[in-house]
């Protein structure tokens, strides 16, 4: 990888985010958006190679001093989603093959024309669109590649290196190796629909009853383990290199000035709950429930946590909570902070049965798992139940934010146990309760409320969802606390480019106008703000962004879209099909953001702070008048 000096923000960018009281702009991108060196794509990005480097470096001059990924577990052939990917694992698809190829340590394992041939075969040689198919049969094949050439001419160095990275990581590296190794030998369909041959222990329910309990299953894991042994060395080989990449950037970036966060998320991958089967509850499976965003539901189909195994019979950290403490160890060695995806998920999960033959009917007839005592429909909850059934609200639908109206605090100890791990994780490594993110969006259950102000923790505050005739909305940003982190958009949101092109078209441009102006300009004749904004889509998306450093929250988020003007949607919630998870950081962003930014079609960050500081009034301007000069000058 080229040398390259430290990169820092402009001085004025700096000193802008202080005077409003902001300590972190964080930029959200997943792994297989990064783009890639010319000459070195093969068909998905990573932020491990030059390429993606680069653009940390280029985000981290902008003024930016965090980045949020996304889950980096390793996905399916047939499943991109990085929220369905691995807890422990990480995904071979994020190794940079052009650094790999560099590593001394790696010398002649991979055939430089091998990586030529990848380069050459991607099917979006443009960059602008992850080719995951491509890329996930390639990364394996490389892999293949190298684990044959290593076995051609050992390397003790490896050998060593292996062998210490197997020692510390042994409690996952083993199921999750011997996992993929049997997806492969069945076709890389669900473990659910692995043959079963017998009544015996078999590779399908093999993590069922745990080997070290039942000498059966013991004997038919040895048995696995030995016909695939290669298989598992190979996917060994494959984590320690991604491992090795990542501990390189989080060393670069330390010496930057950035703050990683990795991404807690919600579910759990087919490998995860095959090796730890026997902790989750077998008849219920965890999804979304009815919301404002989505009024549905999602039947996500993921596992739901045994709240028996939470402790032991004497009080102690139960199978559970072991497991909750290892990822959560994991985690943060290699990242500062945390995003929690769907916190609702940790506290009162959504439930909803198997055996329904209908999942999108199952979820929307579904209950929270700890405060259903007495429903009808789900009577195999009631034993789980925190909540009395005194303390609902019957007149409200179950999934409603107040079903629940009343706690009192050993109630809340009871729901907030896997939180209480998150935050006492969180603070063991060195970290806040301001490094751990609460990604609460459209659902706010009065359970999780009463956790996350035991904690006095964060929510999300994403601005293009506020409703505008609702003055305590929680999307406003007028109504974000201090700690919360605001947004406007994410991931799962349209990019407010496209979003502003569309209230053009129904006219909502003018009432987005007239709450901006009041917003950014209080104490003035708001008129020809409102008819500027309107008239001018771009002005509007630049106030819009303004709007998010104006109020109290201290921490800002841009998703990378969104910093770039783009309009393609990256994530279309409960949708599968080709387009999903492919937007990637086009090849030419640095010149490309460049010219957006003087036409005002991306995120021009100096005018946009030069717009939050003239909203504190005519002294405070005034006093910082130099510093909002500099500030429009460069955003010019």
């Amino acid at each position: 990888m080229k040398c390259m000096h430290k990169p820092a923000p402009a001085k004025e960018i700096v000193d802008a985010l202080q005077l409003l009281g902001k300590e972190r702009l964080v930029l959200a991108i997943h792994d297989a958006s990064f783009p890639a060196a010319s000459g070195e794509d093969i068909g998905r990005g990573s932020p491990y190679g030059s390429g993606g480097t680069d653009f940390i470096r280029f985000a981290r001059g902008l003024g930016f001093n965090g980045i949020q990924f996304g889950p980096q577990g390793q996905t399916s052939r047939d499943d991109p989603s990085p929220y369905d990917g691995t807890q422990f694992s990480r995904n071979i698809l994020s190794i940079d093959w052009a650094t790999v190829a560099a590593d001394s340590l790696f010398s002649g394992l991979l055939d430089p024309i091998q990586l030529q041939q990848m380069v050459a075969g991607n099917p979006n040689p443009d960059g602008r669109h992850t080719a995951y198919l491509y890329a996930y049969d390639a990364c394996h094949e490389a892999l293949a590649s190298m684990y044959a050439n290593f076995q051609k001419a050992p390397d003790g160095r490896i050998d060593d290196e292996l062998e210490a990275f197997s020692g510390r990581n042994r409690e996952w590296l083993f199921p999750d190796a011997l996992y993929h190794a049997l997806a492969v030998e069945y076709g890389g369909r669900h473990h659910r629909d692995w043959p079963v041959r017998n009544k015996d222990c078999t590779g399908r329910d093999l993590y069922l009853h745990p080997p070290e309990k039942d000498l059966l299953c013991a004997a038919r894991q040895a048995s696995l383990s030995a016909h695939h042994r290669l298989a598992m060395e190979r996917y060994r080989l494959g984590q320690y290199i991604i491992h090795r990449l990542h501990t390189g950037l989080r060393k670069r970036a330390r010496e930057w000035g950035l703050h990683l966060y990795g991404d807690l998320q919600v579910g759990l991958s087919p490998c995860d709950q095959w090796s730890r089967g026997d902790i989750f509850l077998s008849n219920y499976y965890m999804g979304a429930p009815p919301s404002r965003t989505n009024p549905e539901g999602q039947p996500w189909s993921y596992g739901v946590l045994d709240p028996d195994q939470y402790h032991d019979d004497e009080g102690r950290p139960g199978p559970v909570l072991k497991f909750m403490a290892a990822r959560l160890d994991k985690m943060l060695s290699e990242f500062d902070g945390l995003r929690v995806d769907h916190p609702h998920g940790l506290v009162c999960p959504w439930v909803y049965t198997m055996d329904d033959p209908d999942p999108l009917h199952a979820v929307q007839h579904g209950a929270r798992l700890f405060s259903s005592p007495d429903l009808p429909d789900h009577p195999r909850l009631a034993r789980y139940a925190i909540a009395k059934a005194e303390q609902l609200n019957r007149k409200l639908p179950r999934h409603h934010d107040n079903w629940v109206g009343t706690l009192d605090s050993s109630q809340i100890d009871r729901y907030a146990v896997l939180f209480d791990c998150l935050v006492k994780a969180v603070i063991a490594h060195g970290g806040s309760v301001n490094d751990v993110l609460c990604e609460i969006l459209s659902t706010q259950p009065y359970e999780l409320q009463q956790v996350i102000q035991r904690h006095a923790l964060n929510r999300f505050r994403v601005t293009q969802k506020a409703d505008l005739d609702n003055h305590a909305d929680v999307y406003r940003s007028e109504n974000a606390r201090p700690e919360d982190w605001i947004m406007v958009g994410n991931h799962d949101t349209q990019p407010i480019w496209r979003l502003a092109r569309r209230w053009e078209q129904t006219g909502e441009n003018r009432r987005q106008a007239e709450y901006l102006a009041r917003r950014l300009q209080p104490d003035g004749n708001i008129d020809s703000l409102v008819r500027e904004l309107t008239g001018d889509r771009c002005k509007l998306v630049q106030a819009k962004f303004a709007d998010l450093f104006i109020g109290p929250a201290r921490h800002v988020m841009i998703f990378f879209a969104d910093l770039l003007g783009l309009e393609e949607i990256y994530n279309a919630p409960g949708t599968i099909n080709d387009n999903n998870w492919t937007l990637r950081v086009p090849p030419d962003y640095a010149r490309s953001y460049a010219d957006a930014c003087s036409k005002g079609t991306a995120l021009n960050l100096p005018r946009v702070l030069s717009m939050a500081l003239k909203q504190r009034g005519e002294e405070f301007s005034r006093a910082h008048a130099e510093l909002i000069s500099r500030l429009e000058q460069s955003g010019a």
